[in-house]
């Protein structure tokens, strides 16, 4: 006997223990021999990470795809793994070193800094794999795979040599993000950016040849800037080139006060006429915009900070240049060690005071700081190592262009299409020890060798520096016999890799790439990707360029990009608004399945999930619902596990399950096809809930209790038929009710196996004369029972009921189900009639007219004027918020999310007000 209620807090790691004693989501586990295969990789979760929703989101919807897959019968591959995680994962090894006050990571070096993250690694990384477990994910976790693991590390290594010999990785002095606390460059990604209140300073150049005078405009040009020390590294000022007002100062030169630099004035649309003072000072070094101008007009970059933030002008060659000494010396005494912040006060100072400083405005702004390290992000000048990613890029514009990878849904598209288009070259340097060090050295004179050996790369360094002349034969033989005594000779490039670098290849290095794997040759191309859109470029897009370098084809077919799970208010969530929901607590409360059904239910394409834990309580019910039905069938002798022909049914009521079941797979195979999780799941919700626990189960019991032993026999059968269909199609969305259900309800069955593994449902089925007939009666008691509510018709009354003007059809109907009818629907009576009785409340079904007689069971007055006055304040907040959102201001102003919410509940009451008037309609 079936358990009297469903503990997901039991079972689930049961059916979890069972699946992983089976080894059930190997690679190709239950595939039909010669079958297709069916690969996803997944977007590995950060070796530093906890599960959020947003990884749930994301991997219920993979995990839908692959089980689906699995059970038609495909060689199905989930391939799991970590990435390394480079900043996060050394920020938490330094702050545990910190804790337990040990050496840092300058103190200890760097091979036991590493050897120490390695450590952490093994006992508390990875963490996210276990709860991605706890969740249901059904990868293959015997092939786990790491971005730091030795074969990862040595396809990135190749993949780096050959770019740099084809040219297409080199090292050059650009701006990048750079991180002054974590003192390394960050990626986009990485940097966040944060509302400030700030101020906006205006400070007067004075114009080479003329006397300063701030009262009199002719002698000076005014500009603007939120970053005060940035002045120190100007090299030019920009005006529009149509911009009347200083068309005579294009290519004079204005003096930077207190240091005196000479800088020209540059026309170029970059300056705004209508912003400011329509002058902009440059600086290429600090600012990515006026790196661009620089370059345009070939203007000086000059560096003023430290690494940390600090001014670092006292030995800086290029901050020097062209000063005169005293000016020089003065900028050195003043700023030289100063933090930026504080240089930027004393410079304002200084600015005020000698008659320079224009105004000073409030100025609320965006300023981007490091996701991180919190403290704001500096555009830094330095020699980092780049891909030639618009080269790279090309093919993999032309890949989605023309067909050969989609998106779904399309518009995300345009996105990579802007990225793409308009790509820059990929720093793929950072400062950090924990990742892959990058494989080049360099010699004496700065010469770089690079390889995927150590030992290669050595020798031709030496055999470089024989040829030139710098060392001798016999000094090379000593260099190569003893590597203690070339480490001074040859010094290792200290940065890593970017992160995303090595995730670029996941596709095909987590298959074995560059060995010529059997898993490379089946799985790759993977079938399609399962991802959120802030990573499209970071991720998708890098790894189309890198599969398609190296691979020569792309790395999937599709890519389904999944929206952003909110609050229920449609917030998005954050722990600065405490609106953060930790997956792992629903879990606990509500179970793995009603979560994950949740999530897919509610994942329609290019719309937000708004997640309400009081939606997952209702779906955790629907679960309960199944095991309830489940138990009712098992007590009136189900029959599970053998099929049931349903041509040779005799009942209607059994050939009409089967006509609706045949529509629902079929509905359920369309969606999920065109990755609509959302109406996947809503129709098995609706088959499962509606037409099998409902109607089909409740029309079946007068079966069940009646004398005919051959009709309850064939309803057994499709009472057990029907549920085993449902278990397999809600499988995907629910696993372990589903599997647990497969497994009690196969004791009887004769059945072996897992639901895991069982065929996917297949039926083609219609039997349209009696769908038309049972899902008239359906929709005839709907209709009883909706009237009965709104009209405040007692539960516990029957009422009269009036068919008005019936047809020979409706007739026959009325006559079939009359037993039905007054069950389902609490009638007295069924009369047939040529016009509707006085005071009924009258609707139309299927073409046909009905009433139902209220004289004697309501006020029909007091009812009417009821209803009036509900749908009068309905119409009263329609009103309401059509004033709201006609102010311009408001919709301007208001948060999208309370924007929306607003439209929400405008739809909600004029939907509440129609209503209103239908009822008030029928007591007319």
């Amino acid at each position: 006997m079936i358990e009297k209620t469903y503990d997901a807090a039991t079972i689930e790691p049961r059916i979890a223990d069972r699946w992983e004693a089976a080894d059930a989501f190997a690679a190709g586990a239950g595939a039909k021999p010669g079958a297709d295969p069916f690969s996803i990789v997944i977007p590995p979760p950060n070796v530093t990470g906890s599960l959020h929703i947003g990884h749930a989101l994301n991997n219920t919807l993979q995990d839908v795809l692959v089980r689906v897959h699995r059970m038609r019968g495909e060689n199905v591959l989930w391939q799991p793994g970590l990435d390394h995680a480079g900043i996060a994962t050394q920020m938490v090894v330094e702050r545990q070193l910190a804790e337990r006050r040990l050496p840092g990571r300058r103190a200890m070096g760097r091979d036991a800094f590493v050897e120490r993250v390695w450590e952490w690694k093994e006992e508390s990384g990875g963490g996210i794999l276990k709860q991605l477990r706890r969740l249901g994910a059904s990868c293959d976790w015997s092939r786990e795979r790491f971005t730091m693991d030795d074969g990862l590390s040595r396809a990135v290594r190749k993949v780096f040599v050959q770019l740099y010999r084809e040219g297409l990785i080199y090292r050059d002095k650009r701006l990048v993000n750079w991180d002054p606390k974590l003192l390394t460059a960050i990626s986009d990604l990485e940097v966040e950016q944060k509302e400030v209140a700030g101020s906006l300073w205006h400070f007067r150049y004075p114009v080479e040849g003329r006397d300063y005078d701030p009262a009199n405009p002719e002698t000076f040009i005014t500009v603007a800037t939120t970053r005060p020390e940035t002045v120190l590294g100007d090299t030019g000022v920009a005006v529009n080139p149509s911009d009347e007002r200083y068309a005579a100062l294009v290519g004079k030169r204005v003096r930077l006060p207190l240091i005196g630099r000479l800088i020209p004035v540059v026309a170029d649309d970059y300056a705004d006429p209508e912003s400011g003072s329509g002058a902009v000072k440059i600086t290429p070094a600090h600012d990515f915009n006026d790196f661009e101008v620089g370059s345009r007009h070939d203007l000086r970059r000059i560096n003023v900070l430290a690494v940390d933030g600090s001014i670092a002008i006292r030995d800086n060659a290029d901050f020097l240049e062209g000063l005169y000494p005293a000016d020089g010396e003065r900028a050195v005494a003043m700023f030289e060690g100063l933090d930026r912040f504080a240089a930027r006060a004393m410079l304002v100072d200084w600015m005020d005071s000698e008659g320079y400083l224009a105004k000073v405005e409030e100025h609320t702004h965006m300023v981007p700081h490091g996701d991180r390290g919190g403290v704001p992000i500096e555009p830094f000048l330095t020699d980092q190592w780049y891909v030639d990613a618009a080269t790279l890029a090309q093919p993999a514009i032309a890949s989605v262009r023309e067909g050969r990878t989609n998106f779904v849904p399309k518009n995300w598209e345009k996105t990579y299409f802007d990225w793409m288009e308009n790509i820059q070259p990929w720093c793929i340097s950072r400062q950090l020890w924990w990742g892959h060090q990058i494989p080049a050295w360099y010699g004496p004179d700065g010469t770089i060798f690079v390889d995927e050996d150590e030992e290669v790369a050595a020798a031709a360094a030496l055999a470089h520096y024989v040829t030139n002349g710098t060392i001798s034969d016999a000094e090379a033989r000593q260099l190569a016999d003893d590597p203690a005594a070339r480490d001074g000779f040859l010094t290792r490039d200290e940065d890593v890799l970017d992160t995303w670098f090595s995730s670029a290849l996941w596709p095909f290095s987590t298959l074995g790439w560059p060995d010529k794997t059997p898993e490379l040759a089946t799985y790759y191309p993977t079938s399609a990707l399962v991802t959120g859109f802030d990573i499209i470029f970071f991720w998708v897009a890098r790894m189309m360029m890198m599969g398609l370098h190296f691979m020569e084809t792309e790395p999937f077919e599709t890519v389904y990009v999944h929206a952003l799970v909110r609050d229920k208010n449609g917030a998005k969530m954050s722990k600065s608004k405490g609106n953060v929901i930790d997956p792992l607590d629903l879990v606990d409360e509500f179970g793995a399945d009603a979560l994950r059904f949740t999530l897919a239910i509610m994942a329609a394409q290019g719309r937000d999930v708004k997640l309400d834990p009081q939606r997952i309580a209702g779906y955790r019910n629907f679960g309960t619902k199944i095991w309830n039905a489940t138990r009712f069938a098992e007590m009136n002798g189900a029959i599970h596990g053998h099929d049931v022909d349903p041509a040779a049914l005799t009942l209607p009521l059994n050939r009409w399950v089967m006509t609706e079941l045949s529509k629902a797979v079929a509905d359920v195979d369309d969606a999920l096809k065109a990755y609509r999780f959302n109406d996947a799941a809503g129709t098995i919700y609706r088959f499962a809930w509606n037409t099998v626990c409902d109607w089909y189960l409740e029309l079946a019991k007068p079966v069940f209790l009646g004398e005919d032993e051959a009709a309850k026999h064939e309803t057994r059968r499709v009472a057990g038929t029907v549920l085993d269909r449902i278990y397999a199609l809600l499988h995907p969305f629910m696993p372990f009710l589903t599997e647990e259900l497969w497994a009690v309800t196969a004791v009887d069955a004769g059945r072996e196996g897992l639901l895991c593994h069982a065929a996917w449902p297949l039926i083609d089925f219609a039997d349209e004369e009696a769908a038309a007939d049972l899902n008239w009666l359906v929709a005839l008691v709907s209709e009883i029972r909706s009237v009965r509510s709104e009209m405040n018709v007692s539960p516990a009354a029957e009422a009269a009921f009036v068919a008005v003007d019936a047809d020979e059809t409706t007739r026959g109907r009325l006559q079939r189900h009359e037993p039905a009818l007054r069950r389902l629907a609490r009638l007295s009576s069924i009369e047939l009639s040529a016009t509707a009785p006085p005071q009924s409340a009258q609707f139309v079904v299927g073409g046909g007219s009905y009433a139902l007689p209220l004289a004697g069971m309501i006020d029909v007055a007091a009812e009417r004027a009821r209803l009036q006055k509900a749908e009068a304040k309905a119409q009263a907040e329609v009103g309401r918020i059509d004033k709201k959102l006609s102010n311009e201001k408001f919709v301007a102003n208001a948060p999208d999310d309370v924007v929306d919410q607003e439209r929400e509940k405008r739809a909600a009451y004029l939907a509440e007000a129609e209503k209103l008037r239908q009822a008030i309609a029928m007591l007319a």
